[in-house]
Parts: structure tokens; sequence; C-alpha cells
């Protein structure tokens, strides 16, 4: 058989390159096993494939599709991300295929449990699953044996995935037609070839179009004005690749035909929706019409405003939590509202209020209503949330804070400020930056005492005072995640026992005027359930609004402790022989460039001298800190208490010594003292002189003698004779790497023996005019050398990672 014996990962990557090597095969998707995406994006980013379940034994084609619709269905991976045009599944000896269209349906089956472990066969919601595909899978399911229908699969491929667009449309109905008309506006608007001064002359609005193309059957590839109560409503229609206006509508003597400037970029539009939309909502959308307004936003200086993309997954979110009628059925008070765009997309303005510390951003609102948004003027007001007592509210929206039972279908949905809140340019999310926000206000006064240190940020005030002035109430907002996280926020986190229902994270910098690399999460709070936060799996978005997967968010109040709590167990407080000195940074990803090792270091704060007793937990915490990679995601993330399991895994503390000898952050430098790191003997790189500290080679072959106490955690420092390091494959192979760098650079004319990894790199690489280290050299042979030894460090640093959440050092 072509994959027998091999692991699952193994043929997995095997059906990758053999079947699907011209397509991008890499891209992980919550837990599906297998995607297959185009190389290349289009217009709209990239359209999946095919998500595929991987065995490696040999099981029926009806129990791997039932295990990987289980696993689509528990995540509504459909939902946050286009599916695919296939659907597929595959062991050792074939692989199959379903149309997605074939079995779609199942996904939307009521009073279905969908929280059943997928890979578990005997459950009942499995057993359903089955019995309902079957029949269909008979009927639709393309099946191939790799080795027998060799030519048969390679033709599939290339007629079928390859030429794949999803047969799946998203339905538009009365919830996301405004949204997917705010992305019209942005892609179709610009190629329709009229005069849009003229048309408006004429009561003729972009809207028309907008309203023209959803009303185009996609089925019957015929425009929907066969239907003539639907055609009577519309003053455009699309019919011949085109638009026609009827003469009536212009007051001429002729119908007006209007062309598109490229017709690919609207079919690629198109493709994404299923067109008309939802028969129950036909009406509803014709009717109101009047909410889809162009997004003629003002934008005043330093306004900023929650991306467009957000605000319309915002409310996906709200309408997947809350139901389809949501926006009827509840209430809606966007207490920070800026110029209103977090609005954008809701249709019930009789159940909307709006409110904004500057009179300016009222004006700018109320104008806006004059041209047609869907708010009411009475419903937008200036109010100062932090400062004016709720006396100063419109009376309605009183009478539903002041009842116990209306408060229950208030949804408070804002973007408030999440910078600190001393800062001058404070990030006011749907607002602008304001200069005078500062701490000085009553809900500060009021609450400071009761939630410590997270009074310093402005979001924390708002949520504060909505959880203790109108319990009961739902919270929408966007926000850090330091509310979860911070160990500066425990205070906050005792008082604000709401629970959180979802939530979703996405990359800060796709906000407006955001640069920093940390994730901004949409957060949905009852208020009414009382529960202090513990953890929650949140969706992960990319910044093209693609879902990527779960990341599980930890509160580390009920840790052991943080990872800076377990190192000071380390330090010397004797007069011992400084090796150098380490700065520790703080506890999370964000200050990760913080820790590096040098001769002495300024911070002595956040500091720890290293000696010859604890050079390998210390070589343990740098290389924790380091081995993985910060990004925008784990940005948050704390370094963590360690379990013991470390204490008996010596390759796991040698691979950490060797780690920190040969990373860029070990920043011992001659020109501040002796250098104790060298991690050659004299002979083995052929120096030029003897060496002033042997202290790192007789380290490693064990002459340096460890003192011994009753809480000594490492066994190999038990007895005064201590044993040589034995180093793994990995680790070994770095110091090989090392070892070539460092014969040649000993065999350059005029240096100096005792030099660091740190001088050796300033010497080949030079300094810039500014002062800085350049980062590059014109030498060719220290570049291979340099980047052969950076690679078998990553190797290094991949062995390490998984001991990292193994030994508890970081949550999973």
């Amino acid at each position: 058989m072509k994959y027998k014996n091999i692991r699952e990962e193994e043929l997995k990557n095997k059906v990758g390159a053999d079947w699907f090597k011209q397509f991008d095969t890499t891209e992980i998707l919550g837990n599906i096993d297998f995607t297959v995406f185009p190389q290349q994006d289009n217009l709209f980013g990239r359209t999946p494939l095919l998500w595929a379940e991987a065995k490696t034994g040999n099981f029926d084609v009806a129990t791997m599709f039932v295990q990987l619709i289980l696993t689509i269905g528990k995540a509504r991976t459909f939902d946050k991300t286009m599916p695919p045009a296939f659907l597929g599944a595959f062991d050792f000896k074939k692989i199959a295929f379903v149309p997605y269209i074939n079995i779609q349906d199942i996904f939307y089956l009521n009073d279905f449990n969908w929280n059943v472990t997928p890979s578990n066969h005997e459950t009942k919601e499995f057993q359903l699953i089955k019995q309902r595909i079957e029949a269909t899978l008979k009927q639709n399911t393309y099946v191939y044996d790799y080795e027998k229908d060799e030519k048969e699969l390679q033709a599939f491929i290339k007629n079928n995935i390859a030429k794949a667009t999803t047969t799946n449309k998203l339905k538009i109905d009365k919830n996301n037609f405004i949204p997917i008309y705010l992305r019209w506006l942005e892609i179709i608007k610009p190629i329709i070839d009229v005069n849009w001064d003229d048309l408006k002359k004429a009561n003729i609005l972009d809207s028309d179009f907008y309203l023209a193309d959803l009303f185009v059957d996609d089925n019957n590839t015929q425009n929907i004005d066969d239907d003539l109560s639907i055609r009577d409503s519309l003053f455009v229609v699309f019919q011949n690749q085109g638009y026609k206006i009827a003469k009536e509508n212009l007051k001429q003597m002729f119908d007006a035909t209007i062309t598109l400037k490229n017709k690919d970029t609207y079919l690629h539009f198109w493709k994404r929706y299923k067109r008309p939309p939802l028969k129950e909502f036909q009406d509803y959308i014709i009717e109101r019409r009047d909410l889809l307004v162009p997004q003629d936003i003002r934008e005043r200086k330093g306004a900023f405003f929650t991306p467009r993309i957000w605000v319309e997954l915002s409310q996906k979110y709200l309408t997947d939590y809350l139901g389809e009628n949501w926006q009827d059925d509840y209430y809606i008070w966007d207490c920070a509202a800026g110029t209103g765009n977090l609005l954008a997309g809701l249709t019930n303005k009789y159940n909307i209020y709006a409110s904004t510390l500057d009179q300016a951003d009222v004006n700018v609102m109320h104008e806006r209503i004059d041209h047609g948004a869907n708010l009411l003027k009475n419903n937008v007001f200036q109010f100062d949330f932090l400062n004016d007592d709720f006396s100063k509210l419109p009376q309605s929206l009183q009478d539903i804070i002041n009842d116990e039972e209306k408060r229950k279908k208030l949804v408070v949905y804002i973007n408030p400020p999440y910078a600190e809140a001393g800062n001058t340019k404070q990030r006011t999310g749907t607002g602008e930056n304001k200069a005078n926000t500062s701490i000085n206000n009553k809900t500060y006064d009021k609450y400071k005492g009761i939630i410590g240190k997270a009074s310093n940020e402005l979001f924390t005030l708002f949520l504060t005072r909505i959880y203790a002035e109108i319990p009961n109430s739902k919270i929408a907002n966007f926000s850090t995640l330091k509310n979860l996280q911070s160990s500066n926020f425990k205070d906050f986190r005792g008082f604000f026992r709401a629970k959180l229902e979802k939530i979703f994270l996405t990359p800060a910098d796709t906000f407006d005027n955001v640069k920093g690399q940390f994730p901004i999460g949409f957060f949905i709070w009852d208020t009414y359930k009382k529960e202090i936060f513990k953890g929650s799996l949140a969706d992960v978005y990319d910044k093209f609004g693609t879902f990527k997967r779960e990341k599980n968010i930890i509160n580390y109040d009920f840790e052991k402790g943080l990872i800076g709590k377990w190192l000071s167990s380390f330090k010397i407080n004797k007069n011992e022989i400084l090796i150098g000195m380490m700065n520790t940074g703080r506890n999370d990803f964000q200050n990760q460039n913080l820790v590096h090792i040098q001769q002495e270091t300024a911070d002595k704060g956040h500091s720890i001298y290293i000696t010859k007793e604890n050079i390998l937990p210390s070589a343990i915490f740098f290389s924790v800190r380091h081995c993985i990679e910060a990004n925008w995601l784990n940005d948050r993330d704390q370094f963590i208490y360690p379990n013991d399991n470390w204490r008996s895994d010596f390759e796991f503390q040698n691979d950490c010594l060797t780690f920190t000898l040969f990373d860029n952050s070990n920043n011992v430098q001659l020109k501040y003292g002796a250098n104790h790191w060298i991690p050659f003997t004299e002979y083995e790189v052929n120096a030029q002189a003897k060496f002033e500290s042997n202290f790192m080679t007789d380290f490693i072959k064990g002459k340096i003698k460890q003192e011994v106490t009753n809480d000594t955690l490492f066994e190999q420092a038990t007895t005064k004779e201590s044993k040589p390091l034995v180093f793994s494959e990995e680790a070994t192979a770095v110091f090989d790497a090392g070892r070539e760098l460092w014969k040649y650079y000993h065999a350059q004319k005029d240096v100096n023996v005792n030099a660091s990894l740190y001088d050796i790199r300033e010497y080949f690489q030079g300094r810039n005019d500014k002062g800085r280290m350049n980062s590059k050299s014109d030498d060719a042979t220290y570049t291979q050398l340099l980047a052969e030894l950076r690679s078998k460090l990553a190797i290094l640093a991949d062995k390490i990672k998984p001991k990292v959440y193994e030994y508890g050092f970081l949550k999973e």
C-alpha cells in the first residue's frame, strides 16, 4: 500500500506533496486535518478548495466524513470563513471527495448537539450524522485508490479541485444585507460606468444598483424581474451583464443602459453570496431600502473608526448569540459612540441609542441622520459616561435602565477607550484622540479602591460602571486582553463577575492608528450570570478577517505564580564569582526583547546575577523566553511557575544551556569586562593566545564544583564532583556550527582572542553612522557560517518548544 505504516502527519505531508503540490497545503484551519488553498490570493483573498479528514488506518469513507463534519460543525468553521467547494477524506489507501453543497444542510440541523468529541464514533450524534449522509455519499462521492486510480485521481484534481470555486455561498438575510452593501460600495460601485452626480439628481442612488444586484437569481442565471412584485419595487434592474433604468424613473424618452468596467471583478464578488436573499427576508429588504445609505461619514482630524470588517463580524457574533431577531428583541446603547460607525449595519433605529463625550461628534451624527443614516436624533446625544448622572439620559433610555426586566434586554455595545487613562493621546475606538481625557472622573474616584490598578485604564472604567450601575445587562465591547490576563487586573476580575459568552481576537494594527503587535478582542458578557473569569476559547481571525484557529485565553490568578517568582528562588546572595547578569524583563511575550545577558544590566530590579550555582536555571529561563517567537497573538500570554518535571530532564537543561550560549540575546561584550561565556577551548578554535577565562568549557566538562545544599535541584550537583554535561544531537550540531564560526574568526588578523559571540558579530558586520551594528556583512564566508549556526539553533529551539508547555512554563 502506498502510505502504509506511517504517522498521520507524515501521511498528510506525503498526500500534499504527491497530489496537491501545485497548491498550498500548509495552512492550519482550526482542527481540520488537511486544507488545500490556491497558491495565490485573488481579489478577495484566498478561498479554500478542500477541507479533509486524514486517517492512517483503513477506514470506511462515511466514517471519515462524519468525523470531518462533526469537527467543522463543532467549531462552526463555515460561519467563520468561506467554505470550500469540496470536502475530502483519506487514509493510507484511498481518498474521497464530496461537493460541500451536497452536505451543507446538515450544519443547520435543529436541536443537535455539536459539542460531542468528533473522534468518538460511538456517540448517538456520530451515528445520526452517519445515517443522514450515507445515502448522499453513495450518490455524490468520488473515491479513488492512490495506486489503482492514479490517472483518474490526477484528472479529478485537475478538472475539479484546481478549477473549484466554492459552491456554497453566504446566504443573504436581514442581518447581513447591510454589511454586504458596505463591501459592495468598496468593490462594485467603482466599476459601474455611470455619472453618479447626474443620477442623484434623478433620485437614483448607488443603493438602487445594489438592490438590482441583490435580486439576481444565480440559480437560474436570469434576472429576478420575472417576479412582478419585486420588479415593480426596483428603480434599477440587472440584465445582460449590465444595468437598466426604466425611462419612467429618469423622466426621459428611453431606458438607460449602464455597463460594467470590469465584469471579472463583479463575478468574483458575487461568487461569495447566494442570490437572491432568503425568501422570508426579501420583502423586509425591499421595504427597508432606506437603511442603505452611503457611508459618507465625515472624518474630522484625529478621528478613528472601528474597522468595518470587525463591525460586521461583531454584529454576526451578536446575532449568533442573541438570535436572528436580536435587533428587534433588544435595546442597543453605544455609550462611547464617537461619530457612530460601530452602529453601521444595525436596522432598528427605534431600539438604538448613541452617546458620546463631545458635542461635535453628536453634530456629525445628526448631520448623517439628515442624509439618511439609520438613527433617531432624539436617541443621539452628548453624554459623559464616566462623569454624568443617568438622570441626564433621554427618558426612554432611563426607563430601560430603571426597569429590571428591560435591563436584561439592554446591550451596551461599545468600542471604548483602551489606552491608559493618563495618556494624552487616548485611543477612543469610534471617536478621536481626546487630549483632555484623564483619570480625573467620578467613575475613577468611586471605584478605584475596588478595582485597584485597573482603574488606570479607561475601558475598565466603562466596564465597571456598566457592571455596577446597569446590572444584568449585556455588554458587547472591544478591548485589549488586560482585563482577562494582566496581573494588575486581579482586583478587577474579582469585582467584574460577568460570564464571558463569546470572544474573538483580531490583530491590533488593523485598527486605525494602532501600531502595536497585540490582540484586540471582541467580548460578549452576560452580567446577570455571576462567575469569575478563569478561561475561555477565543476565535482567532487574521487581518483579512479569515478564521485561523481557536486560542485558549487564561486567567493566571489561579496559577502557582509567574515565571519571575520561579527564577527568584535561584537568586544568589552569596559572594560568588559572577559570570554575568540577566535582565529578566517581565513575565509576558510583549517584553521578550528585554530578556538578555550582559556582564552587568542597568535594570537591577528586574535582573538576576548568574554564577556557577544558578547558570542552568538561568539558561532554562533564557531559553524558555526566547525559543518561541513573540507575535501579535501571544503578546499577552504570561510565562508561569513550572511543574517539577524539568528537574530530572538533564537533556532539556543542557539544550537550554546550548541555546543560551549561541542566541543573539546573549549580549556579553568584552568592553564591559571578562567574557566567561566562550563555549570552546583554545585548541578547538586555533586561538592565537590563551583565553582569560575557561569557565564555560570547564563547567561543561564538569570541572566546576557546585556547592551542595539540602535543596539542590540538580542531581548532577548532589556531589562535589560534577559530571561532564552530555549534549543531544541537536545541541551538538549547534556546537559544531558555532565552532566553525569561532575558528574562522580566530583565523583573522588582529582579533581579540577573548571575543564573545556579540564581539564576533560586531567584528564582521561593523557599525553604521548611528553607531548601530549593521544587519549584514560583506564577508560571504562569515555570512554562510552565521546562517548555518542560526539554522541549527532554530532546530534546537523547535526541540525545546514542546518542553516549554510540557513543564508548564506556558499554558496551551
